[in-house]
């Protein structure tokens, strides 16, 4: 069985650390949820992020989500891949070196990598982002370009593939975005 390691913290977006969550273990994958100074059992608070015509997102208060590994345990040459959700969590899990770090080990071994929404602010934060094709949550775009990428601007249920890296710009693109990150993982998608 595959192992995935997930970042994910509080007020991260509800469906997009959920969604990609369960979407995996359907799928047969063994999927460790992190975030750092939590260990398994604790919980982190979401928030339900919707686009309602308002000229960016609202927010809601989501579920309790519960982390099911302990952060200082992670060993990344452990896992065939990364996902990191959106939501507000990624503007200060950028500040923790470690996931620096364990991003940075996914992008030098060329695993698969998917980021959504606000994720790519870990991306740019790990200087992995140079010289690729990224998209995000259209606010982050800054973020993208300044970090050497070319932001894409997509539909916001559309997937962006670059070698190793899956992004989208919110969870609408759930379908597109786990079912492009477990092409690269080696899984056969009939649809």
């Amino acid at each position: 069985m595959k192992k995935i390691l997930l970042f994910t913290g509080d007020f991260a977006e509800d469906y997009e650390t959920m969604v990609p969550f369960q979407m995996l273990q359907l799928l047969g994958y063994e999927v460790h949820a992190v975030c750092p100074d939590k260990k398994s059992g604790e919980t982190v608070k979401t928030a339900i992020h919707d686009f309602e015509g308002d000229q960016t997102y609202s927010e809601k208060p989501g579920h309790n989500f519960t982390i099911n590994y302990d952060f200082d345990k992670v060993n990344p040459s452990e896992y065939a891949g990364l996902v990191i959700a959106g939501g507000r969590a990624p503007e200060y899990l950028r500040l923790n070196e470690r996931i620096l770090e364990i991003t940075h080990h996914f992008f030098d071994e060329n695993k698969p990598v998917a980021a959504i929404c606000h994720g790519a602010q870990i991306l740019s934060a790990a200087g992995v982002l140079k010289g690729r094709k990224a998209t995000a949550y259209p606010a982050v775009a800054p973020e993208v370009n300044l970090a050497g990428a070319e932001y894409q601007s997509i539909p916001v249920d559309k997937a962006y593939i670059d070698g190793n890296l899956v992004t989208s710009p919110a969870w609408p693109a759930h379908p597109a975005f786990i079912s492009e990150f477990v092409k690269l993982l080696g899984a056969k998608i009939e649809i």
